[in-house]
């Protein structure tokens, strides 16, 4: 499957942005999705995850409460919902995908990258 990530931009701290991960290629739907990313002299942190279906979720401390990932199978799409933006939210994301459905933090672990889209808040 081929990821491609968008969406990304320059906001405020407390602006909102969507981005959106377009995939082709293989059945996306099959898919378990993670967002990562990867800030200037950092290593690669996990976001956010969903399932195949939706059905469930998963998200790092510093998501918590002010994003969301979902999808749209049937539009081969993902997305995540970046609502109160901070500084420090400063970093080139990535969607990735697994054909697994187990819940994976590591980005070792899934098999399909997009090539990223910067997000940059300023304060």
């Amino acid at each position: 499957v081929q990821l491609q990530a968008s969406g990304g931009g320059l906001v405020q701290a407390g602006a909102s942005l969507r981005l959106s991960c377009a995939a082709s290629g293989r059945t996306f739907g099959s898919y378990f999705m993670g967002w990562f990313r990867q800030a200037p002299g950092k290593e690669r942190e996990f976001v956010a995850a969903i399932t195949w279906n939706g059905g469930a979720t998963s998200y790092a401390d510093s998501a918590k409460g002010r994003f969301t990932i979902s999808r749209d199978n049937a539009k081969n799409t993902g997305y995540l919902q970046m609502n109160s933006l901070k500084p420090e939210d400063t970093a080139v994301y990535y969607c990735a995908a697994r054909a697994s459905q187990t819940l994976a933090v590591d980005g070792v672990y899934y098999d399909y990258w997009g090539q990223g889209t910067q997000v940059t808040v300023s304060s």
